[in-house]
């Protein structure tokens, strides 16, 4: 009988299929929403509805907070019937205003009256609603606010969501100003609570209701606000009256931890504004841990899925954000040291000195039945972590903490070199031990993100090209550190001499002359090459993998109209058989993997492609209202004209949040040298003047201004 042999599609061969919805594939999102859903979020929490503000019963929409969905259906009606939308938007992230009409219904006559929603999660989910008559005589009307409780897991809300009602205990209020809904199971248990500031008139099932009479004029409002309970991640929050934070009137923390950062100026309004947009993302995405006593702030990966401590998205948003300040990456480098792996755990993919991929905290995680407190499915985290150490000291010189991690650093080199190599070949490859686990775990962590140019899945373990440009960036950093602050020359002098193998090796083992020359994205279980051509040659710029003498190939490819879409280099070349122009690694254009790519472009002096990907970037978040979304489809941008996002995209998310501030940094040609703040600049003529104040680096403030190829930088005061 013939061995089948495990895939990235089938990384378990020989255990059960598990039950369909249970794998985590991704709902579309927001089908049930409709075009226009709003979320408004703080740290681990958020409020996803459609445009009205309402959450429908059955959707992914809801009030979500430390991955357990706590309101699952929110639905306002008058007198039965659904309301209009005039207008609704958010105010900033974590509040949103919603302004709605009615149509004939029975007793009214089409917009009679006005409703108002203003919404805002703080320490609490608030919601206010403000009635208005227009009618010049009285009239009687009937307010209802349907609510659903089913406490399901995040995990169960992208796929399938087990029915838990027969376990929901009710406890509601008797005089009608509370919804009570409680769920144990085993150690984890959860309660949700809607309160009201007027009493409703009766309570029918889980629906509160009033019975209004309102004068003409009349004006009526309740509020209405749902409790949230403390924990991981969750971060000081906007506190007030609901509408002196819609005003912003309130004291609010977020607006005190930006003012902190760098602050950019542009001649080029898009520019200023993208990047304005990105730090104001970056502040709502923040999540706060405290950690040995310590308080650390680092950005979670993006809403709504992914809205916790992950590895490999909250290091790269770290190192894309440096250069407006350095406390994000101090607080993923701490973080992510506490909870690096010290043991072997087959369930979690757990492996001594390895960094962590995921941490969750719902249902399903507490109990054991996913791998995810934390998870270890990552084969380039550690590298990466790695990576910002020595980013993080070269902006930084913050000797304290770099000796602090060397112990971590240390680990993570013995990861690399001791379950990273699985067979001793001199690369990292990966393959996971869980029944729960990834099958790709590089960042193209779909399925079937690494392919063959011809559409087979290659066998496991896969050794990706990038992690191998990241394992050789990695030891050179490490060799500097080594050098310095970490006092360890020796073991400096051996890293760079595993650096130089792998580097004559990769070049040997991963390059494919034919079709112009490029890299292969990976080698197979069987080391045979795997020929789709990729960004992931972007990644290979970035790490300095690559010999100066293919670089202009590299730069080629990258560039061609196959990968090139107009709005930047698409995951997977159109010449390959899975090409698709929506598949999530097979065709889309991440601005993230994009702003790697433009770095490493800078880095060998292919300043006009970077500056061309950078344009394009910058006005495909202009019509996103400034922000980029996760990943854009890879459409042509000569045949449609207009970027459309990929269908389940997070927005916002933290990598392309830090995009823009990457691509300036990339265009400023800005960095940290013996202490000094050094410039390059190559500026496109379409941006004009380009001003950075309150940049931090050694512990002091800096400001840069450049235009064109000119710039100066100067300190300033503290």
């Amino acid at each position: 009988m013939a061995v089948v042999r495990a895939t990235p599609t089938n990384p378990n061969p020989g255990l059960l299929a598990e039950a369909p919805g249970e794998g985590g594939d991704q709902r579309a999102m927001p089908p049930e929403l409709g075009h226009g859903a709003l979320a408004v979020l703080s740290g681990p929490t958020f409020m996803y509805s459609n445009p009205s503000g309402d959450v429908p019963p059955g959707s992914i929409g809801g009030l979500v907070h430390l991955d357990t969905r706590l309101v699952s259906g929110w639905t306002v009606t008058l007198n039965g019937g659904e309301l209009l939308v005039l207008r609704a938007a958010t105010i900033d992230h974590y509040s949103a205003q919603y302004v709605l009409t009615h149509p004939e219904l029975p007793g009214l006559p089409p917009d009679s009256l006005s409703l108002r929603r203003l919404r805002y999660v703080g320490d609490g989910f608030y919601e206010r609603l403000e009635l208005a008559s227009f009618r010049p005589e009285p009239v009687r009307v009937e307010l209802r606010l349907a609510v659903a409780v089913d406490f399901a897991d995040l995990f169960e809300v992208k796929s399938v969501v087990r029915d838990r009602s027969a376990e929901i205990a009710r406890n509601h209020a008797a005089d009608g100003s509370e919804l009570c809904f409680s769920y144990r199971h085993g150690d984890f248990s959860a309660q949700t609570r809607v309160c009201c500031s007027v009493p409703a008139d009766r309570i029918e099932g889980d629906d509160l209701v009033w019975d209004l009479h309102l004068h003409p004029r009349q004006e009526w409002k309740v509020d209405l606000h749902v409790p949230l309970p403390s924990g991981f991640g969750v971060v000081e929050a906007v506190r007030g009256d609901i509408a002196d934070v819609i005003h912003r009137r309130a004291d609010d923390p977020r607006r005190r931890w930006t003012s902190d950062r760098a602050v950019l100026r542009s001649d080029n309004e898009a520019l200023e504004r993208t990047v304005g947009r990105s730090r104001d993302d970056i502040a709502a995405l923040r999540l706060d841990l405290e950690v040995k006593g310590q308080r650390i702030l680092l950005p979670g990966a993006g809403l709504p899925w992914f809205l916790t401590v992950f590895g490999r998205d909250t290091l790269i948003t770290a190192y894309q954000t440096l250069v407006a300040g350095p406390a994000l990456a101090k607080g993923a480098l701490l973080a992510l040291a506490r909870l690096q792996g010290d043991a072997c755990d087959g369930f979690t993919d757990e492996e001594p000195g390895k960094i962590m991929h995921e941490v969750r905290s719902g249902e399903l995680t507490r109990t054991g039945a996913k791998p995810y407190a934390p998870n270890y499915g990552t084969a380039d985290a550690t590298q990466l972590w790695l990576i910002l150490l020595s980013e993080y000291w070269r902006w930084t010189h913050d000797q304290e903490t770099v000796r602090h991690l060397r112990d971590n650093a240390l680990a993570a080199l013995r990861w690399i070199d001791d379950y990273g190599d699985r067979d001793g070949d001199g690369y990292v490859e990966y393959a996971t031990r869980s029944r729960e686990g990834l099958g790709n775990q590089c960042w193209r962590d779909s399925p079937d993100g690494i392919c063959f140019a011809d559409g087979r899945i290659p066998l496991l373990p896969l050794a990706t090209c990038d992690l191998q440009g990241y394992t050789y960036d990695a030891k050179l950093r490490l060799a500097e550190l080594f050098d310095g602050p970490l006092d360890s020359p020796d073991l400096a002098r051996r890293l760079r001499d595993e650096a130089g193998t792998l580097y004559e090796r990769f070049n040997r083992d991963f390059w494919i002359e034919e079709r112009g020359g490029y890299y292969a994205v990976a080698l197979d279980g069987d080391k045979n090459p795997v020929d789709a051509k990729t960004s992931n040659m972007g990644h290979l710029l970035w790490s300095g993998i690559v010999p100066p003498e293919r670089a202009d190939a590299v730069v080629r490819q990258l560039m061609s109209p196959h990968m090139f879409s107009g709005w930047g280099i698409r995951t997977l070349s159109r010449e390959e058989r899975l090409y698709n122009a929506l598949g999530y690694h097979l065709g889309t254009v991440w601005p993230h993997d994009n702003s790697i790519a433009v770095l490493g472009l800078a880095r060998y002096g292919y300043r006009a492609e970077a500056n061309r990907i950078s344009l394009a970037m910058l006005d495909a978040a202009e019509q996103f209202g400034h922000r980029l979304p996760e990943a854009l489809s890879g459409y042509p941008r000569d045949r449609l004209l207009f970027a459309v996002p990929y269908p389940t995209a997070c927005s916002p998310q933290a990598w392309a949040a830090g995009t823009p501030l990457a691509l300036v940094r990339a265009m400023l040609g800005v960095n940290p040298v013996e202490g000094r703040l050094m410039l390059d600049p190559d500026i496109p003529e379409e941006l004009g003047r380009i001003t950075a104040e309150r940049v931090r680096a050694f512990g002091r403030l800096w400001a840069v201004e450049a235009v064109r190829t000119t710039g100066h930088v100067r300190l300033q005061p503290s």
